[in-house]
């Protein structure tokens, strides 16, 4: 079987594209003579003539044209496995799996992957909203590049980032006579009928010291799992709340007014990542992007 070398299958590549072998040599960094005699030993070793000497130029032979159709398809494969190593390599490719926390993707984070998607047109997603636990337990088994999880997280031994944690707000129905305020504080809620999340949770447990430390008594009627019921239950007239921020933000167009509450309880999650294999790149990217959107998102 007759062996050719890929620098004479180049060679005749670029001389079939440019139609010089001058301007082949310029495409293929190397000088006019090389090219000549890549272009000899490929036409002696297939025992055909590939071109033909028209004045100053080189005209394809039918032999040419027919092989020229092969070496392009082989060219098309290796420059798709080219462009999508560089694809790779610019982490604009591929797919990502992410796990968060309720508060996270009721709003904000789809929205922050939304835009972070529309620069990589390749890039795939599959995005889960559970509860924390879930979240670090999903990583914890490999089934998500990246989980977002309040803190503490159960695992220490799972590679995470803390992320700036904005504070956590006070959420009221409209027309309540707290919304003359511009800040709260724990005295303000006295006796107010108030919506918490469950017992045992470390949200309950970072507000409920607060109050207690004030030592304001509120009327303690409905707990839930979730803040979004939470704030659905505020915008009802029912009651008041303390809330994270994200969540807060996505019902201030359903019946919730947004106020400050001192002192300030911050709302600190982490990223976490499986403890099996290094962060994938592009997962450290969205954790990135993520980190420049928190510090905007207070102001």
């Amino acid at each position: 079987m007759v062996r050719i070398n890929s620098r004479q299958v180049e060679a005749f590549r670029a001389t079939m594209l440019t139609g010089s072998v001058t301007e082949a040599a310029a495409l293929m960094t190397v000088t006019q003579p090389a090219v000549s005699r890549l272009l000899r030993d490929l036409q002696a070793l297939l025992k055909m003539e590939l071109f033909e000497r028209r004045g100053t130029g080189l005209v394809p032979t039918a032999a040419a044209m027919a092989l020229y159709t092969e070496v392009e398809r082989s060219f098309v494969g290796l420059e798709r496995i080219t462009a999508a190593a560089e694809e790779i390599r610019g982490r604009r490719t591929g797919s990502l799996r992410i796990a968060a926390l309720p508060a996270l993707s009721n709003g904000y984070l789809p929205r922050l992957t939304g835009h972070f998607l529309k620069e990589r047109p390749n890039l795939n997603l599959a995005f889960f909203g559970v509860i924390s636990p879930i979240v670090v337990d999903w990583v914890l088994n490999n089934q998500c590049d990246v989980g977002f999880a309040e803190v503490p997280i159960a695992h220490s031994g799972l590679p995470s980032q803390r992320l700036p944690a904005p504070a956590r707000v006070a959420v009221l129905p409209t027309g309540h006579r707290l919304t003359e305020k511009e800040v709260l504080e724990p005295r303000d809620f006295e006796g107010e009928t108030f919506i918490s999340l469950s017992a045992g949770s470390s949200s309950r447990h970072l507000v409920d010291q607060v109050f207690h430390r004030h030592d304001v008594r509120r009327v303690l009627r409905v707990e839930t799992t979730l803040s979004e019921i939470m704030c659905g239950m505020v915008s009802s007239g029912l009651g008041v709340a303390i809330c994270d921020p994200f969540t807060a933000q996505e019902f201030s167009t359903r019946g919730v007014v947004v106020r400050r509450f001192l002192p300030r309880i911050d709302f600190e999650f982490s990223a976490v990542f499986p403890a099996q294999r290094s962060p994938s790149p592009v997962a450290l990217d969205l954790v990135e992007t993520m980190r420049k959107s928190l510090a905007e998102f207070e102001d």
